[in-house]
């Protein structure tokens, strides 16, 4: 029964063990699939409007914007909801171009990340850009006041109480792996060449 065991244990691990390329082509379409879908989101109102505090906080992005922070907390949409004025306020404040010019660079990264898979040298490209992009977007849990929970009177608030804002910006550290693996591996196979 010992040597069954064994034999299955050492059989999976070298089904394991070659897996790799497996998924290092997951990790590109699965960076395809997110920055083609959220670059994808930027052309409608409410992720633009989503995304302004974000910006408006940026030392590296707020020149995009016309107004500056905090002004836009009095202009804020609930998602869906489309208040007249507030559109009108996001529109002066060139909230829509940006995202829209946003999420053009997030789905042109995500697609050369893809297309790694089978040009490595337009893929290690697009790697270094999605390495760059998180990073900016990891900074965001330094600028932006609403990555964290607000004293609103109760006990549970600040640091390292992660907002729905903040929750969503986290998760890019996992990307940033992702990518990090992804240009190493394509450097590999330009080296070999």
């Amino acid at each position: 029964m010992k040597t069954k065991v064994t034999a299955f244990y050492n059989e999976f691990l070298h089904l394991a063990a070659s897996s790799n390329r497996i998924g290092l082509n997951l990790m590109r379409i699965a960076i395809l699939v997110i920055f083609v879908w959220i670059g994808g989101l930027k052309f409608y109102n409410y992720e633009a409007d989503g995304i302004v505090p974000f910006v408006a906080n940026s030392p590296f992005m707020s020149f995009f914007y016309n107004n500056e922070a905090p002004e836009y907390k009095q202009y804020k949409n609930p998602e869906g909801a489309f208040v007249p004025e507030n559109h009108a306020w996001h529109e002066a404040n060139n909230t829509y171009g940006f995202s829209h010019g946003l999420g053009l660079l997030i789905m042109s990264i995500g697609v050369l990340v893809f297309l790694g898979m089978f040009f490595p040298k337009i893929g290690i490209v697009g790697e270094m850009l999605a390495i760059i992009m998180t990073i900016g977007t990891l900074s965001f849990l330094i600028t932006t006041p609403e990555v964290w929970v607000p004293n609103l009177g109760g006990p549970e608030y600040g640091f390292p109480l992660l907002s729905g804002a903040g929750r969503l910006v986290i998760k890019d550290i996992a990307i940033l792996a992702g990518a990090l693996i992804l240009l190493s591996d394509t450097a590999r196979r330009l080296l070999k060449k």
